[in-house]
């Protein structure tokens, strides 16, 4: 075990910088926005928990063949929130899969700000750039540009609201070709 110590530690830092600087070996590398933007509003957290439906999402390798996807936050009692996403691998009737990790506000942020790990000491940055002003709606990026998801309250908003969402993805300089639509039952 001693021997091996050096081995996971080197591997672990490894792991953490390729997390940390945005280098994916999974991800085509396509950045659908070279230009993200600061998140908009401020996020009222209490508002924001319960249940959100992806309407679309830029492609990406953790979710690929989902369908059905949702997330569900909640706090957890330590000043945090838990999240817990799901989604039905293959199609609307596949079997479903379930991703439980933790969210901790970025300081400075209007609550609009979050790291979120769903495995070990890696974070990910997770940025509500726009929202309804009755939540809605969410739309959710990151700095690089290369993941982007759409969110409602409903997995069938109405075609307006829909319009919206997109229109403010698009005003926002997401490119919205590379968005993958989400089958919702």
């Amino acid at each position: 075990m001693k021997q091996a110590l050096p081995l996971i530690k080197a591997l672990s830092l490894i792991a953490a910088w390729v997390f940390c600087s945005g280098f994916s070996i999974f991800e085509s590398g396509a950045v659908g926005n070279n230009s993200v933007p600061q998140p908009l509003k401020p996020v009222e957290i209490n508002r924001y928990l319960g249940r959100w439906y992806e309407l679309g999402s830029y492609a990406a390798s953790f979710q690929e063949g989902c369908a059905a996807t949702h997330a569900d936050y909640r706090l957890d009692g330590q000043g945090g929130l838990r999240v817990v996403n799901s989604c039905r691998k293959g199609g609307i009737d596949g079997q479903e899969e379930v991703a439980e990790g933790r969210a901790e506000i970025v300081p400075g942020s209007n609550n609009a700000k979050l790291k979120v790990s769903f495995f070990g000491p890696f974070w990910g940055d997770y940025w509500v750039l726009d929202h309804a002003l009755d939540y809605s709606w969410s739309i959710v990026g990151e700095p690089s540009g290369r993941y982007l998801w759409l969110l409602s309250r409903t997995a069938h908003p109405s075609k307006a609201t829909l319009k919206q969402i997109e229109s403010r993805a698009k005003e926002m300089g997401y490119d919205l070709t590379l968005l993958n639509w989400t089958p919702q039952p």
